[in-house]
């Protein structure tokens, strides 16, 4: 596995991000993205070994493209330079939470879990009410050593604890977020590193997982809304 292809590839295409450019470098694409596709099948296995419901999918399944949505974006650079892959259960969809792979240099890759998406009304209110009736479960999360060590619950946040939920609740800041989600940022150095690199990522998703566990039980009943 030569990572540093990756790596590579997404610091020239930030710097020369244009279609010209994309267009003429084809087969560093390729050759990038078939390193990033063996990276996430591997990367697959290794979770399975904590998760096993994240077996079973193909990579190609998982990944999303660099072509950027600019319709409504001040910044109309045409890629995001960034390989990504989202495992779950379920694939790539945002529910059941899963764990969401980025590559980045500079610092920039992570490896994140929990619910980004906060425009699903009916999954954050699934997830408040779920905390609000399991506190104590939460807590025990989200304070083990392990995890702290790790990571900081993050997620786009109301200003008060909404109406119908306790203010004085125990977890009441975490009632006010509208998504809950982790990040571990990943060293290019470590990236470099392929096998060392899935070892690390492992043992990070293993640590990831009873959060995931948690907000997968709160959004048991959720149904993605189907599209027009």
């Amino acid at each position: 596995m030569n990572t540093k292809i990756m790596l590579e590839y997404l610091a020239d295409l930030e710097k020369n991000n244009t279609k010209e450019w994309y267009n003429g470098h084809k087969e560093e694409y390729r050759a990038a993205n078939e390193e990033f596709l063996q990276l996430t099948g591997e990367l697959i296995c290794e979770i399975g070994k904590a998760d096993p419901s994240v077996l079973g999918h193909e990579p190609k399944d998982l990944t999303f493209k660099l072509v950027r949505d600019t319709r409504f974006s001040k910044d109309k650079s045409p890629y995001n330079p960034c390989f990504r892959a989202n495992i779950s259960s379920r694939g790539k969809l945002p529910v059941p939470v899963g764990y969401f792979l980025v590559i980045r240099p500079g610092g920039r890759s992570f490896l994140g879990g929990g619910l980004f998406a906060d425009m699903f009304k009916d999954a954050t209110a699934m997830v408040r009410d779920h905390i609000s009736a399991h506190g104590e479960e939460w807590e025990n999360i989200i304070s083990d050593p392990q995890f702290k060590e790790l990571f900081e619950v993050k997620g786009n946040a109301l200003k008060n604890v909404p109406a119908g939920y306790d203010k004085e609740h125990p977890q009441a800041e975490y009632l006010k977020y509208k998504s809950w989600y982790l990040e571990a940022y990943i060293a290019d150095e470590d990236i470099l590193d392929g096998e060392g690199f899935i070892r690390k990522a492992g043992e990070i998703c293993a640590v990831m997982k009873p959060f995931n566990d948690f907000l997968n039980r709160a959004l048991a009943d959720f149904k993605m809304p189907e599209r027009p």
